[in-house]
């Protein structure tokens, strides 16, 4: 199995910040803090938000931009303040009186209102390589969270939930990529070596 790819934090941020809409950064952002695949963001639905409670809901349903949800399994996925606050501000800011269920839609071009499509993505994501020189694909954000919670000693059990694999055994072998330096800092931490690598 290849070793998933990931972006580094700063990679993340230029990208966010690379994007000239609030819908744009939305996704990037919802893709980035949730670690759902790209037909389950585009599959999102207002009812699916809950910020009172800071979280998000990934529900399996047909969708009329085809996205889909990989698993048949409902998943909810807490999510920070500012996650929630950027919604809100799209909402507010671009959304507006736009009569639909889904949160990404289109705005400016096509049909208003009509949930956005796998197409409007790679083509952001093209516009977004060219702007940034950053090389990446939508998934990477996916790889790039799970790889963080890992990192930062979340249980597998908790990420595989978080991700909505069907296994754990699924996440182990996905993300056994780490590093000689994750390895060691494990082992530090442990007290089984120094921190001086020398």
């Amino acid at each position: 199995r290849r070793t998933p790819r990931t972006l580094s934090e700063d990679e993340v941020a230029a990208l966010v910040a690379a994007c000239e809409r609030g819908r744009d950064r939305l996704l990037l952002a919802v893709l980035a803090g949730t670690g759902m695949r790209i037909g389950e963001a585009l599959g999102l639905r207002h009812e699916d938000w809950d910020a009172a409670e800071c979280q998000v809901r990934v529900v399996p349903r047909d969708n009329d931009n085809r996205a889909r949800s990989k698993s048949p399994v409902p998943r909810t996925i807490p999510v920070p303040p500012a996650l929630v606050r950027s919604y809100a501000d799209y909402l507010h800011e671009e959304y507006g009186d736009v009569d639909s269920d889904y949160v990404f839609v289109n705005l400016w071009a096509g049909r208003v209102g009509s949930p956005l499509g796998y197409a409007a993505v790679y083509d952001l994501v093209r516009r977004l390589r060219a702007r940034t020189g950053i090389d990446f694909d939508p998934h990477w954000l996916r790889h790039t969270y799970a790889t963080r919670l890992l990192r930062a000693e979340v249980p597998v059990e908790v990420v595989s939930l978080l991700l909505g694999h069907a296994s754990v055994n699924t996440t182990t072998t996905t993300y056994a990529h780490l590093s000689v330096a994750d390895t060691r800092v494990a082992l530090v931490r442990a007290g089984l070596l120094t921190q001086d690598a020398s």
